[in-house]
């Protein structure tokens, strides 16, 4: 995948199998973003092809808090419901949100437009939003980024709750934590570097 003229990421060969909670770290620049923006066919690939075995998952992805529009004129709640994929049936809809909106501790914010909360605040709603239609596949692109120190552990309760029963891929920094619920490792440096465990990389072997 080229990035102007430039090589962001070469000779990737990855497989992510139902049930998988795939750590994604690496430095700046590396391609984590242009990764997961592939595997969600918002980017095409120079060569090469991304393939899902199942058709039709319900698939949620929180991307990273720079990238969205907060001047929108919309509120939290609205925000939260757009998450809401045709499948959950109109007269659960509102419960769902609500329940939602308690988990995230947004209720005393629920009514005010995304621009007027805190970046900590911000990123609760999109995670609120990306986890509201209990996806099979859940794409989460730094999803601490901006959230005080007090709130992160109740984020990371609900993760593992979720990967009960959700495909996970999680770009984070915070490895360490996340080591101990993650089953898979990688690093995106350019390339991908498997590690199956924190104490033993293994180079995997890549093709196109």
């Amino acid at each position: 995948m080229q990035r102007g003229r430039r090589n962001v990421l070469n000779n990737v060969n990855l497989t992510i199998r139902r049930g998988d909670f795939l750590a994604i770290t690496g430095p700046n620049g590396g391609g984590k973003t242009t990764l997961i923006r592939i595997i969600l066919n918002l980017l095409k690939p120079t060569s090469g092809k991304v393939e899902y075995i199942q058709k039709g998952l319900r698939t949620s992805y929180l991307p990273q808090k720079s990238s969205i529009d907060y001047s929108y004129p919309i509120i939290v709640r609205e925000v939260i419901a757009s998450g809401l994929l045709a499948n959950f049936a109109t007269h659960n809809a509102t419960d769902r949100v609500e329940e939602i909106i308690e988990l995230l501790e947004l209720t005393d914010h629920a009514n005010k437009p995304i621009g007027a909360l805190s970046g900590g605040q911000q990123q609760r709603t999109l995670l609120a939003r990306a986890i509201i239609s209990d996806p099979e596949l859940l794409i989460l692109d730094e999803p601490l980024s901006y959230v005080d120190k007090q709130f992160e552990n109740k984020i990371y309760n609900i993760i593992a709750k979720l990967a009960e029963r959700t495909t996970i891929l999680m770009v984070t920094h915070e490895i360490t934590r996340v080591a101990s619920m993650a089953n898979r490792h990688i690093i995106v440096n350019g390339e991908i570097t498997e590690c199956p465990s924190a104490h033993h990389f293994v180079k995997i072997a890549l093709c196109e």
